[in-house]
């Protein structure tokens, strides 16, 4: 069954083109007028699974609503989206439980990103809810139960219930993501809000702001005061994925940022205090990087409190058959598929496989094969179809094709190459031309910009 998705707006056209929007991404839509109207979808026991609410209304405002609706449904998350946006009322919105704010007219690519990791939550904090009284039991539903992860889930157990600051070790497509995010629900802080900052996916000149936000007129461009990833997290946790990649420069202050629990936000006069539990994550060995003097090592020190090694799928082959069902089942219900069933020879094929995209490679695989089935079992040939060497089948022949001609190729036309025939592959669709070149939306998003494709 899809989830129910309220729009709370005063503009008739606004809801319309909202609720056309998601219908056709699968949600069901209830829409209000108004925040007493709003407030009456919370009167029974049908509540809605996420709000979209507005911010300025005519008799009740949407802070208001905000504050109301977080008293009567606590668990249900709300995303400001309005027109009239500026970080005092972001910070505020955030404070009183928003789990998003943004601005009109919202990127619908955004917007349903944003929609999908909130729901996400919602359905993560229901299973620790239904199996608190048994977290290990709970761990291996969500992780499996083959034995190179028994360690994995020990030491979830054991550090979430503290405050300690510790780095997430594995390669990419491991589900470092994934267990920070368990981590933060099983902790002290899982009421506060869970923001990710991806060092990858951000320009080196730009970390710094989005860490610590700035005043306006900071610098040219500073038009108006932003908060940053850590006034966001206020009371939760701030999870900082490739954080190997950070410049040393920065490295300095987030360490005095770990040690003070305080900030100048850029172009500011005082500090602000922070109260954030921070998970860093990496896709390398960062005693190396500390080693080889690309790393700090009194940051790596600070951030160390405790560390969790995940190890890579090629390693748990005993548990890819249970992975492949878990995600066959999810991508069936997603999809609004009637496939239910995995065929034997499909899973010791799977389990053959290197999977050098690890558990991620995995899902997109799976998921590919139950998008393209037209019955109600997964066989191999479809799953062998569906596997990333064949999505980048086309793009290798072309790589070869230029080789073979003897031009030399930038990393830039090599990038050029891949994002254009992935793209040309789906069809246009960037969401799935970012899965088979395993790269984030928006770090897509920014290569097609960059390159004008």
């Amino acid at each position: 069954m899809s989830e129910t998705i309220l729009i709370v707006d005063d503009d008739s056209s606004v809801r319309g083109a909202l609720a056309e929007f998601l219908k056709d991404a699968g949600f069901r839509v209830a829409e209000a007028a108004g925040g007493k109207e709003a407030l009456l979808a919370f009167t029974n026991h049908s509540h809605p699974d996420l709000v979209l609410l507005d911010l300025v209304m005519p008799e009740m405002g949407g802070l208001f609503v905000l504050d109301k609706v977080r008293e009567i449904a606590p668990n249900v998350p709300i995303i400001l989206i309005t027109g009239h946006g500026d970080v005092a009322t972001a910070v505020a919105a955030m404070k009183l439980g928003a789990y998003d704010f943004l601005v009109k007219p919202p990127d619908v690519d955004y917007l349903l990103l944003i929609i999908e990791r909130a729901l996400d939550k919602v359905r993560l904090t229901q299973k620790i809810r239904d199996m608190e009284d048994n977290q290990d039991l709970f761990l291996q539903k969500l992780l499996g139960t083959f034995s190179t992860l028994k360690n994995v889930i020990v030491d979830i157990r054991r550090v979430a219930s503290s405050d300690l600051s510790l780095i997430i070790e594995g390669e990419t497509g491991t589900g470092k993501t994934f267990i920070a995010h368990i981590i933060h629900n099983l902790s002290k802080r899982s009421k506060g809000p869970f923001v990710t900052l991806d060092v990858g996916s951000i320009p080196e000149t730009l970390i710094e702001s989005e860490l610590f936000g700035y005043e306006k007129g900071a610098f040219t461009g500073a038009e108006k005061k932003k908060a940053g990833y850590f006034e966001m997290a206020e009371g939760g946790t701030l999870f900082i994925d490739e954080v190997q990649n950070m410049p040393l420069n920065l490295q300095s202050k987030l360490l005095k940022v770990v040690e003070e629990k305080k900030f100048y936000p850029i172009g500011g006069n005082s500090t602000v205090d922070t109260d954030v539990r921070i998970i860093v994550a990496s896709n390398s060995d960062m005693s190396s990087a500390v080693k080889e003097k690309k790393f700090r090592a009194d940051l790596y020190y600070r951030l160390n409190e405790f560390t969790i090694q995940l190890p890579p799928l090629r390693k748990r082959a005993d548990g890819i058959a249970s992975l492949a069902r878990t995600f066959l089942s999810e991508a069936s219900m997603e999809l609004k598929k009637g496939v239910t069933y995995i065929s034997d020879d499909a899973l010791d094929f799977l389990m053959k496989q290197p999977w050098p995209g690890n558990v991620r490679e995995l899902r997109n695989t799976i998921r590919r094969a139950v998008l393209l089935c037209d019955g109600n079992e997964l066989t191999m040939e479809m799953v062998s179809q569906c596997m990333g060497e064949t999505d980048g089948r086309h793009v290798k022949t072309e790589w070869s094709n230029l080789q073979s001609q003897r031009l030399p190729m930038s990393l830039e036309e090599t990038e050029k190459i891949a994002i254009r025939v992935a793209l040309d592959q789906t069809k246009g669709n960037r969401t799935r031309a970012a899965e088979i070149l395993q790269i984030s939306l928006n770090t897509l998003r920014k290569k097609i910009k960059m390159y004008n494709l």
